[in-house]
């Protein structure tokens, strides 16, 4: 096959959500199919524009592929050990070999530039090595010709920015595309640097690659976790710090945007963004593994929005990664989407709602890290009471819920439940640290809380708590109730909760968020990291078989690389924006959790 047709081809290939891995420098991330395609990349900052997109549109989104012409190969793809170094491997009965990739973390500078790493082996045999590279600038809006001069092509943006490939072939062009071909015999090696073109490099790529494990290592070593489910808990921490921001600490919801929750369909965001929600469950999930000074990173920049909040109190949901206004919501009509699934939108929308329950995870997060870590600032906890304060004001107020539903706002369980965790935790806060605070008014509205709940959504008839006052409807989020300690996980009428949560959203390890109106067009799938909530709430309920069931069956629903997307979709494949953080931090908490269960269990079976 020529070269002009390999570059067409591979740009038509549909891939599929699960059949990646990422590699990353804690500023960006790669997505990187099993046949040696880059499809997904904003460069040079997670929330970028894309130069790399073919996921979105294989015909125009633009990639980078490096694979060998072994048509008839079996193609596995596995981590370097305790890395987020990702190997790809073709084993032919003529010939062997095997790409490795990374972005080369010492590499990074104080300006931010980041540098991709692609280094092909020949293992076995001897085999043609073709590469097609062809980026497409901001959002596949715009195709910029490269300038060639031997092994290096150079990408020049009317904004000033530059990408260069350096190669280890002569390269050429295909219709835009940049291209090589090399043979390979066994024991040879070639490599292809993407990097922004500020200088040479100082390394070798062997020596990025060595210093690039040794990273991953050393960090992945701080785990203090030893239990059942070691290898999937490690690959959820280094997916975790993947997803975080060096600079700044925040940690991002998903790597991707526009990936849809259900084939064909509409529900398709940007999720590149930090939102408060999801704070307490990382300082949780990291400063339980033992991962101490980047759960303090992030709760520092979870502080910063408090101390920083508006007028009153008020915070916003979601903030961009250097914590700034999350960008305005726009279709991108030009790429026809995953699957056709259009349309494809970046920025969210969902900035601009009111959701109550941010202040309960926001003073949750902000508690853990007192209980365990450094005492909070004078200027810190001035932003705290301000906060506090908004939600006593407005915690009977109508909001979009946890799952930013768009239609009318609505009294939602979760969003009350999680002003009493603001509440809550505002006074043991200020009662730990002695820190001057109105003790009786907190002390009232919590208690008003916590009555309202009780009174206004359980519903006698249908013999469970509801998700919306007075309503009739189930919703996992209520799973979070013993979570936070609201609620007894033993308590006659959380129990009969779970049970109907199991009989009416759940399927065989897989959970569905809700089964009400949402206001939007289309379906979703189930949401991933409810599984995992589940499975914890079983546990702590005293369910631990069920509970261990449950886990085993959402642990085999994973990639091949025990990676997770947003959602699943009714055959349990991955479905909506990928990797997302918060699935993998609820499978570390369900782990330890369901860990100490058996534990105590066994050893209450084996007492002599």
């Amino acid at each position: 096959m020529d070269a002009d047709v390999t570059a067409r081809a591979v740009a038509n290939i549909p891939r599929t959500i699960e059949s990646h891995g990422v590699i990353g420098d804690l500023a960006t991330i790669a997505l990187v199919a099993t046949d040696g395609t880059i499809d997904f990349l904003c460069w040079p900052d997670f929330d970028s524009p894309s130069i790399f997109a073919a996921l979105l549109d294989p015909e125009r989104g633009g990639m980078f592929q490096i694979a060998p012409d072994l048509p008839n190969a079996r193609v596995t793809q596995q981590y370097f050990p305790d890395t987020n170094v990702l190997l790809t491997r073709w084993m032919a009965n003529e010939a062997s070999g095997e790409l490795t990739d990374f972005m080369y973390v010492k590499n990074r500078r104080s300006d931010g530039s980041s540098m991709l790493v692609r280094r092909f082996r020949a293992t076995r045999g001897t085999m043609t090595i073709r590469a097609t590279c062809s980026p497409r600038f901001d959002y596949a809006s715009k195709r910029i010709s490269p300038q060639l001069d031997g092994v290096t092509a150079t990408w020049r943006h009317p904004n000033g920015e530059v990408v260069r490939l350096v190669a280890g072939a002569p390269l050429g062009e295909i219709d835009g595309a940049v291209t090589a071909q090399i043979t390979l015999r066994a024991g040879e090696v070639v490599d292809f640097i993407l990097d922004d073109g500020d200088d040479g490099f100082d390394e070798t790529p062997q020596r990025m690659e060595d210093q690039t494990v040794a990273f991953w290592q050393d960090w992945a070593r701080q785990s203090t976790y030893r239990g059942r489910w070691r290898e999937m808990v490690n690959r959820s921490a280094l997916t975790l710090k993947l997803m975080t921001s060096r600079k700044h600490g925040s940690v991002i919801a998903a790597a991707t945007f526009g990936l849809p929750e259900a084939p064909g369909g509409s529900r398709n965001w940007d999720y590149r963004a930090t939102w408060i929600r999801d704070a307490s469950f990382t300082v949780y999930a990291l400063m339980r593994l033992g991962y101490r000074q980047e759960a303090m990173a992030f709760n520092n920049w979870i502080g910063q929005r408090a101390a920083a909040c508006d007028a009153g109190g008020r915070l916003k949901i979601m903030y961009a990664v250097d914590g700034g206004e999350v960008p305005d919501e726009i279709n991108l009509d030009h790429l026809r989407g995953y699957g056709g699934a259009t349309p494809v939108r970046v920025g969210n929308k969902a900035s601009e709602q009111s959701q109550l329950d941010i202040y309960g995870e926001l003073l949750d997060s902000i508690y853990l890290s007192n209980k365990y870590g450094h005492a909070i600032s004078h200027d810190h906890w001035e932003g705290v009471r301000e906060v506090i304060e908004y939600v006593c004001d407005h915690w009977q107020d109508p909001d979009a819920g946890i799952w930013e539903m768009r239609r009318e706002p609505q009294e939602f369980l979760h969003s009350r439940l999680m002003c009493w965790v603001a509440v809550d935790r505002g006074i043991r806060l200020a009662t730990k640290r002695s820190l001057a605070a109105p003790f009786v008014k907190w002390q009232d509205v919590r208690n008003d809380i916590y009555n309202d709940i009780w009174t206004n959504f359980w519903n006698k008839e249908k013999g469970h708590f509801v998700q919306t006052k007075d309503g009739e409807m189930l919703d996992a989020s209520l799973l979070l109730m013993p979570l936070v300690r609201f609620v007894s996980a033993t308590d006659p009428r959380w129990l009969s909760t779970l049970e109907a949560i199991g009989a009416q959203l759940a399927d065989d390890g897989v959970v569905h968020r809700y089964r009400s109106d949402d206001g939007l067009d289309g379906e979703e799938g189930a949401f991933s990291a409810c599984s995992f909530w589940y499975a914890e709430c079983l546990a702590r309920a005293g369910k631990s078989q069920k509970a261990r069931r449950v886990f085993e069956a959402a642990l085999n629903y994973a990639n091949h690389l025990g990676l997770y997307a947003e959602e699943f979709d009714a055959q349990a494949r991955l479905a909506g924006n990928f990797p997302q953080a918060f699935t993998h931090l609820a499978l570390i908490s369900a782990a330890f959790y369901l860990d100490r269960e058996l534990d105590d269990r066994n050893s209450q079976e084996w007492r002599p």
